[in-house]
Parts: C-alpha cells; sequence; structure tokens
C-alpha cells in the first residue's frame, strides 16, 4: 500500500545512491557490499527506476550517483541517464569500467553523463589483475580512461588501498596523471561486508599509514588545483570518528538492488530494522516520514560521551554501522573514536593485523550468496 508523504520538515538529501545490481565480474577481497547479494531477479525494473528518478527530482535531489556491483551490468544505463539528465539532475558513474567498451562508452555520453569515477585496483598489471579476479581487467580499465577522457567526460580515478599495494600510492597518482583524470581519490578500505572478513590482512601498518598520507600530502602540494586528491583515512587509525554519508538520514539515499531505502550502503546489516521500499513508498515519505531514517537522525539518541563532546554536531557519534559490526550495538559510540569505551577494539584489530596474510577473494555463488573457500 502507498504511504502518503507528510508535510516536508527536513531539507531534502542532496544525493540519491542508486544500487542499480550487485552483479559485479570482479571478486575484489574488499568488497563492501552485503553478504547476501541480491539477485538479478529481484532487482527493480526500470520504469521502477524511472519513476524513483523522477520522485528524486521533485524531492529536490541534486546528485544521482549510479552504482552496484557494477551498473554497466544492466542494460538499461543508458536509459536512466537520460531521463535524469533530462530532470537536471548531476549524474555521476561508479565503474570498475572493465564493460566499459566503445558502444557503452557513445551510449552514455550521448545520454548525457556528467561524471565518471573509474576504480582501479592496483597500478600493476599483474597485481590489479589478481585483486580483481579478472585477467586482462587492468587493460580494460587504462582502456575505458582513454575512452571517457576522449569523450571528454570529467574522471575521478578511484584507488582502494589497502595493506598489500599502499606502497604504490605515488605510482598511483602518477598514473592519474598520466591518464588525464580530473579528480584522483585515494581511499583506504572501509570495513563492511566482504571486506570486514579481510580485516585482518587488508589493514596496512601504522608505519605504512604514516609514509602514505606524508606521500599524499606531497602530492597536493606538487598538483594543487590542477588535480584535486581526495584522501579517505581508514577508520581504525582515526582518533575521532567520521559523520558517516553526512550523518544518517541528513544527506543521502541510498537504494539497493530490489529497492530498499537505506540511510546507507550497509545499513540492512543493522537488526530491528523496518527499510521500506520505493516499490510502494514514494522518496518523499520515506524521507520525511520513515521511523528508520529518523531513528539515528540528529543527535537526541547519542549516549555518553558523544551526548557531553563538543564535537557532537561534527561527527554525530560516527557510523551506527561499524559501531554494531564491532559491538553488537548500533546506538554506541563508534570505537573508531579515541573517547569511546570501546576504542581498545580498533586498537586490538590493528595490533591482530600485523601477521596476518589470507586474503579471501568474493566468489559469488548460485542465488547470490558470496561463496566461500
Amino acid at each position: 500500500m502507498a504511504v502518503t508523504a507528510p508535510a516536508a520538515t527536513l531539507e531534502p538529501p542532496v544525493a540519491l545512491i542508486a544500487e542499480i545490481t550487485h552483479r559485479c565480474p570482479l571478486s575484489c577481497a574488499y568488497c563492501s557490499n552485503p553478504l547476501e547479494l541480491e539477485r538479478s531477479a529481484a532487482e527493480l525494473g526500470t520504469s521502477d527506476w524511472l519513476r524513483v528518478i523522477e520522485e528524486a527530482a521533485a524531492l529536490g535531489v541534486l546528485h544521482l550517483h549510479f552504482t552496484g556491483g557494477e551498473p554497466l551490468a544492466r542494460r538499461d544505463l543508458a536509459t536512466l541517464v537520460r531521463h535524469a539528465a533530462a530532470l537536471q539532475l548531476y549524474t555521476n558513474l561508479i565503474t570498475s569500467g572493465v564493460q566499459l567498451d566503445d558502444r557503452a562508452m557513445l551510449a552514455l555520453a550521448e545520454a548525457g553523463i556528467d561524471h565518471i569515477q573509474l576504480s582501479f585496483q592496483d597500478v600493476e598489471p599483474e597485481r590489479g589483475d589478481a585483486s580483481g579476479g579478472l585477467k586482462g581487467g587492468h587493460a580494460r580499465k587504462l582502456a575505458a580512461a582513454a575512452r571517457i577522457v576522449a569523450a571528454q567526460v570529467p574522471l575521478t580515478l578511484n584507488f582502494v588501498v589497502h595493506r598489500g599495494n599502499i606502497d604504490r600510492i605515488p605510482a598511483m597518482i602518477a598514473l592519474g596523471e598520466r591518464l588525464g583524470a580530473s579528480r584522483i581519490e585515494i581511499a583506504h578500505v572501509q570495513y563492511h561486508g566482504w571486506a570486514l572478513l579481510n580485516r585482518a590482512s587488508l589493514l596496512p601498518t601504522a608505519e605504512q599509514l604514516a609514509v602514505a598520507t606524508a606521500g599524499v600530502g606531497a602530492a597536493r602540494a606538487r598538483l594543487g588545483s590542477r588535480i584535486p586528491v581526495d584522501y579517505v583515512l581508514p577508520d581504525y587509525f582515526a582518533t575521532r570518528p567520521k559523520a558517516c554519508m553526512g550523518g544518517w538520514g541528513r544527506r543521502a539515499m541510498n537504494i539497493s538492488p530490489s529497492g530498499k531505502a537505506l540511510p546507507c550502503h550497509a545499513a540492512e546489516s543493522l537488526p530491528g530494522f523496518d527499510f521500506p521500499s520505493v516499490r510502494d513508498t514514494s522518496l518523499g515519505a520515506i524521507w520525511n516520514g520513515s521511523e528508520a531514517f529518523a531513528r539515528f537522525r540528529g543527535t537526541d539518541w547519542a549516549p555518553e560521551p558523544c551526548r557531553s563532546c563538543k564535537h557532537l554536531e561534527a561527527d554525530l557519534g560516527g557510523c551506527r554501522c561499524q559501531a554494531f559490526a564491532l559491538t553488537g550495538e548500533a546506538a554506541r559510540t563508534d570505537p573508531a573514536c579515541k573517547l569511546s569505551p570501546d576504542h581498545h577494539i580498533v586498537r586490538q584489530a590493528i595490533a591482530d593485523a600485523v601477521a596476518a596474510n589470507d586474503l579471501q577473494p568474493r566468489r559469488i555463488g548460485l542465488f547470490g550468496r558470496a561463496a566461500t573457500r
């Protein structure tokens, strides 16, 4: 049954993150998608996504991010981009690039794509292919980057870094320069989903992190505004948490492949929530009236020591999904904060990771379950 939206009392979300599929040709050990993936048969159809895009524009959303899985696994991607562009939404594609051939690039350019983020696993072909589990994948990414630049679409190169590749950050930035990227993002693994299972083998050492951070600083100083370099630090080495997604239910809405509306990418991992579906509820009703979106919105829910902390309005207590993953309680202070009574958990995780070296790649089994070895 459809739910009528109440009178809007909130600022609209700036961004809608459209996870249009969980299908993906890669098998990255740091995949942050849920352990139980959604099958293609459960995905929203084209007409549903077109309606959701219209509702997003009407609600006041400005940015629409197409992600997955691999968004290019869907044949209707260009149709969705064209519809969003016609509604004057800024469209961004987040892709592995391995399926971005000439025809796909032409279709996206003609549809009006505004920006493409292209992910790389490494700078060395053999290491990149091994990390993604696809022979020839690195070469396909290089070709995709050339196509994007030739089409005059702004390109961001995304490098997900971890213990196994963090020492090559300078080479990553150099590759971004050679490929003509307009922006480079160096993002440490975020430990959700499959990545959490591989945490002990992915966490860098403190020494690696210090060298990497200094290297990024030097690159920023050299490149200036010519090529901005974004740098996402690993929460486990922080002293204060980040306001994940700009705050629960504050700036973004995430739609899963089957249509569940979520405050963030990993929110389905939290027990005790009834997340609404865009199949039967409008985006406006979800944003303004959903109990799931309201539960951790703002700061009234916050426990001590957050409630007495001068940084509460800035970090909002950190990530609810990380708090649950590490403590079993979503309403606790994010253990990434040095003031959290659970901060010892992340310190112990770092200590335990020193000798670990057993990455388990994600293998997608029949019915969407990620198979273990």
